[in-house]
C-alpha cells in the first residue's frame, strides 16, 4: 500500500474537527498587526518621534528581551519589531496543533481505528504536517495584505508574514520530531515546548549579550528564533534566512518520518519503563501518586527556569552599559534611578514573563485531572477509600506549589548570577526572590480559573490557555491599541508590583489571592457534585 493513502481524507477530517478553531486564530493573529500599523502613527505621528522612541527601546533592555532590537524606525520597522513577539504564539500553536492530530489520536485509539480503513502508515503525520503549513501559509498571506493594504512596502509586508509562516513550519516539525519520541501526548506537547522554550531563551540572552558587548550574542546565531529574526522585515529584507530555515524544516520532518518508521502504532521511542509489579509504601495515597505524576514536568521546568535565570542575570550587568552612548537616554533614565534603576526594570520585566511560564505549568497540572478523568485513570483512584476532594487537591498542590518552586529557582539563580557583578549576592538575590514571590497571586488566580473551567465546565477544560492568551495579550498589546483601561485591568498581572526596585501595595495581591481561593473552591465544588468521567 501507499504508505500516503489516505492522506487527503485525513486532512478534510482535520479541517472538519478544527473549522472553528482554526479559522479563530488565523484571523486573530492576522489582524493583530494591521492593528498595530494602524496605531503606532496616533502615537509617533512623526519620524523624529518615531526615532526617539526606537533609541529608548534598544536602550530598555526588558524590550530588546521581548521584541529584540529595533533595526529601522520607520512606520513599518516599528511595526514589525513590536509584533515579534507573535512569531512565538505562532510557533506554539502549530506545534500543539501537530501534537494533537499525531499523538493524541493514537493515545486515544483512533488512530488504530482508523488504520482498519485503507490508510498509508505515514498519512496520519503527513495530513498533520500538510493543514498546519497550509494554515501557516494562509496566516502568511492575510498578514502581508492586511499591512499592504494600510500602505506599508509590499516587500516587508511579505517579508513579516514570511517570518510568522517561518517559525510555524519550523516548530511544526518540531512538534512531529515529539510525538515520535514520547509515549503520551502530555511528553510530547513537554518535549516540543522545552524545544520552544530553549529557542526562545537563546535569543533573548543572545540579543541582550549582543546588544551590551557581553560573550553571549552568539547564541541567536544558534538559536532557531535567531535567524526568524534575522529576516528583518521593512530593514533588510534578507529573505535568503528562509533557506537554512527550510532546509532544518526539512531536516526535522525527515527525522519524524524517519522515527515513526521505527516504532510500533501507540508506542514511543523514548519507552516508558514497566515498574514493578506492586506498587510501594511511595505510592500510598493520592498525594503520593500526584506526585509520581508531576515529578518528572516540575523537575524539567525547574531545571529550565533556573538555567534561564543564571542566563538573564550573567547578562544584566551590561544592561546599564547601553546608556553609555547616549546623553539624552542617560538623562531619561537617571529620573528612574540610573543604570541601576534601569537594571532593575529589566529584573522586573524577566520576572513577569517567568511568571507566564509558571502560569503555563500551573494551568499544565490543572488539567492532568481533566487528562486523568477522560483516560479512565481517575476511577480506579476513586474506587479505593478516596474522595474526589482528596484526588483533586492531589493534583491542585502541584498547580500552588509548583510555581513557587519555579519561581524561586528563576528568582534564585538570575539574583545571584547578577549579583555576582556587583558582589552582593547575598542582597540582590534577595530583593530578585522578594519580586519573583510577589508574582504568585496572580499565577495561583490563573490557576484556579483553570480548575473552575474543569470542575464546573468540563468541556472547556482547555480553555485556561485561552484565558491566559487573553491576559498575555492585554499585558503586551493593551497600551499600544489603546484598550480601555477597565478592559486591561481584566489582566491579573497589570496587578502586580514592579519588583525589585518599584513600591509595594498589599491590596491587589490580597485580591488576587481571595479571588484565586474563590475560584478554586468554585472549582472544586464543581467537580465533586459532576459526573464522573463527563465525555
Amino acid at each position: 500500500m501507499n504508505p500516503l493513502a489516505g492522506t487527503g481524507q485525513l486532512v478534510r477530517l482535520i479541517l472538519r474537527r478544527d473549522r472553528l478553531v482554526m479559522p479563530l486564530w488565523i484571523i486573530w493573529l492576522s489582524v493583530m498587526p494591521a492593528n498595530f500599523a494602524a496605531a503606532f502613527p496616533a502615537l509617533y505621528p512623526t519620524a523624529a518621534e518615531r526615532s526617539a522612541f526606537a533609541q529608548t527601546s534598544n536602550a530598555n533592555a526588558a524590550l530588546v528581551a521581548l521584541y529584540g532590537p529595533v533595526h529601522t524606525a520607520d512606520l513599518g520597522g516599528l511595526v514589525a519589531w513590536r509584533i515579534s513577539i507573535v512569531t512565538v504564539i505562532v510557533a506554539l500553536i502549530s506545534l500543539l496543533t501537530v501534537v494533537r492530530h499525531t499523538r493524541t489520536e493514537e493515545e486515544a485509539g483512533r488512530r488504530e481505528l482508523l488504520g482498519a480503513a485503507p490508510i498509508g502508515r505515514y498519512a496520519g503525520p503527513a495530513a498533520a504536517l500538510v493543514v498546519v503549513f497550509a494554515a501557516n501559509l494562509l496566516l502568511a498571506t492575510a498578514v502581508a495584505a492586511g499591512l499592504a493594504g494600510q500602505g506599508l512596502p509590499v516587500a516587508g509586508s511579505a517579508a513579516l508574514g514570511a517570518q510568522f509562516a517561518a517559525a510555524g513550519w519550523l516548530f511544526a516539525a518540531v512538534g512531529a520530531v515529539a510525538a515520535q519520541l514520547a509515549t503520551t501526548a502530555a511528553a510530547a506537547r513537554g518535549i516540543a515546548a522545552v524545544g520552544l522554550g530553549a529557542a526562545v531563551a537563546g535569543r533573548v540572552v543572545g540579543d541582550l549579550s549582543a546588544h551590551a558587548g557581553g560573550p553571549l550574542g552568539w547564541l541567536s546565531g544558534v538559536s532557531p528564533f535567531g535567524w526568524v529574526m534575522r529576516l528583518r522585515p521593512y530593514a533588510d529584507d534578507a529573505w535568503w534566512v528562509l533557506g537554512p530555515l527550510a532546509a532544518a524544516t526539512a531536516g526535522l520532518v525527515a527525522v519524524a518520518a524517519g522515527l515513526h518508521g521505527r516504532r510500533d502504532l501507540g508506542s514511543g521511542l523514548l519507552a516508558a519503563g514497566t515498574g514493578p509489579a506492586t506498587g510501594g509504601p511511595r505510592l500510598a495515597g493520592p498525594v503520593a501518586l500526584a506526585w509520581r505524576l508531576h515529578r518528572g514536568p516540575l523537575a524539567g521546568w525547574t531545571a529550565g527556569f533556573a538555567l534561564t535565570g543564571a542566563l538573564l542575570g550573567a547578562v544584566a550587568g551590561g544592561v546599564g552599559d547601553m546608556l553609555t552612548d547616549n546623553p539624552t537616554l542617560r538623562d531619561l533614565f537617571a529620573r528612574l534611578g540610573g543604570a541601576a534603576g534601569l537594571v532593575d526594570l529589566f529584573l522586573a520585566a524577566m520576572l513577569g514573563l517567568f511568571a507566564v511560564g509558571a502560569t503555563g505549568y500551573a494551568i499544565a497540572a490543572v488539567g492532568r485531572l481533566r487528562v486523568e478523568e477522560t483516560s479512565g485513570r481517575a476511577e480506579p483512584v476513586l474506587a479505593a477509600p478516596v474522595s474526589r476532594s482528596r484526588w483533586a487537591a492531589s493534583h491542585l498542590l502541584f498547580a500552588l506549589i509548583g510555581p513557587v518552586v519555579l519561581m524561586a529557582g528563576a528568582g534564585s539563580t538570575m539574583g545571584a548570577a547578577y549579583g555576582l557583578s556587583g558582589g552582593d549576592v547575598g542582597p540582590t538575590t534577595a530583593r530578585v526572590l522578594v519580586g519573583a514571590f510577589a508574582t504568585l497571586p496572580a499565577v495561583w488566580l490563573l490557576a484556579a480559573v483553570a480548575l473552575a473551567l474543569v470542575g464546573l465546565v468540563p468541556r472547556l477544560a482547555m480553555a485556561g490557555w485561552a484565558v491566559l492568551a487573553a491576559t498575555v495579550g492585554l499585558d503586551l498589546f493593551g497600551a499600544l491599541l489603546q484598550l480601555p483601561q477597565p478592559l486591561r485591568d481584566l489582566s491579573p498581572f497589570t496587578h502586580l508590583p514592579s519588583l525589585p526596585g518599584g513600591q509595594v501595595s498589599a491590596v491587589p495581591l490580597v485580591v488576587l489571592a481571595l479571588l484565586a481561593a474563590g475560584s478554586a473552591a468554585a472549582g472544586m465544588i464543581g467537580l465533586r457534585r459532576r459526573d464522573l468521567p463527563v465525555g
